[in-house]
């Protein structure tokens, strides 16, 4: 007795879905009429620009008159422009407005140092100074014990100052692409704090081991610098699950790197490393490593198995028979700024690597 055969006309079926496709766009189309007139979307709509509004630091009076709040986006573009505009007021210690009244806002290369009235202003909790040519972090930094972010990325810094170890309340300092050559051992001092970036600085060769003390650390980047090794004081930072230390002179890693038991992204890219040790296999929670082109002859092949955590290795461009993944090279004009943008493509492709 043969298989029974099933014969059906593919037509009906297509006729009958475009059907319910055609009705299912009608209900869409009236219900998108529906809430247009809806006063509870225009209700909506309006505390959702008031809200974006009061978020960027706009007094109300910009946006409502009368009782009448104006949604049009222009009008938004335009209160932004002149936001930004107020905001540099505030470094003078003119600006009053409440939604800054904990941040300090500076940017530019007008400014080569610090307004006067910023040491007055000791409540403030975050530093937000990018772009100018700024050189010196003055000593009263001390005074601002209620410090919670120090972002100082892209100025003219040559050196910290030792008092930043009086801010017990810092949770994160960046001073990528500045021009530092050491970094305070008093940071050790700043107990509670959970991000250092200090890459792109081009001169640094270490750090000091009373980094040792900072145990809530989990971010650490200290690429586009002068390492010939990891630096002791990170090995001992016990809750570290981010660790970046690309483009540097490192040509091995320690017997000990396992001692980061938290590890999760571990960048090493364009060192000169010649192998990996198999210490990297007791890293129980590293899921992406990278270490493209570096000079690697010799790795675990352990790595690439599928019992290990790892989700993503990438050992391109090195003299290594490989096939895992492509990346691409390009050239931008003066060293830092090659070194910023290889940082910011690297984070970018991880980010998208994570998301898929």
């Amino acid at each position: 007795m043969g298989h029974k055969v099933v014969v059906f006309d593919i037509s009906v079926i297509r006729g009958l879905w475009e059907t319910r496709v055609k009705k299912h766009k009608a209900w869409q189309k009236k219900e998108a009429e529906r809430l247009q007139q809806s006063a509870l979307e225009k209700i909506k709509e309006e505390w959702n620009f008031v809200a974006e509004c009061r978020r960027k630091g706009i007094p109300q009076a910009a946006y409502s008159k009368n009782g009448i709040t104006d949604t049009n986006a222009r009008l938004l573009e335009r209160m932004e422009k002149n936001s930004l505009t107020r905001r540099s007021t505030l470094s003078t210690g003119r600006d009053k407005r409440p939604s800054s009244t904990f941040v300090f806002e500076l940017s530019g290369e007008q400014w080569k140092e610090l307004p006067d009235s910023l040491k007055e202003q000791t409540h403030l909790k975050e530093w937000h100074i990018n772009n100018t040519l700024v050189q010196i972090i003055p000593t009263y930094i001390e005074l601002f014990q209620a410090m919670r972010i120090l972002d100082l990325q892209k100025n003219q810094i040559s050196h910290l100052p030792a008092e930043i170890g009086c801010l017990k309340n810092l949770r994160e300092l960046n001073v990528s692409f500045n021009h530092l050559q050491s970094i305070p051992p008093e940071l050790g001092d700043c107990e509670n704090l959970e991000r250092l970036d200090c890459s792109g600085n081009l001169e640094l060769t270490e750090l000091p081991f009373e980094l040792s003390h900072l145990k809530r650390v989990t971010f650490v980047d200290i690429s586009a610098n002068r390492f010939a090794s990891v630096p002791i004081c990170v090995l001992r930072m016990s809750s570290l699950q981010w660790l970046d230390i690309s483009n540097n002179s490192l040509s091995d890693l320690p017997q000990d790197i396992d001692r980061l038991e938290e590890l999760q992204t571990f960048l090493l890219y364009k060192n000169k490393l010649t192998y990996l040790p198999h210490a990297l296999l007791n890293l129980k929670k590293l899921t992406l490593l990278v270490v493209s082109g570096d000079h690697l002859m010799e790795y675990p092949t352990m790595l690439c198995d599928s019992s290990t955590p790892l989700r993503f290795i990438s050992l391109m461009d090195n003299p290594i028979d490989h096939n895992q993944c492509q990346e691409d090279d390009k050239m931008v004009e003066s060293e830092q700024d090659r070194q910023h943008f290889d940082k910011e493509f690297m984070k970018a492709y991880i980010e998208d690597l994570k998301e898929r």
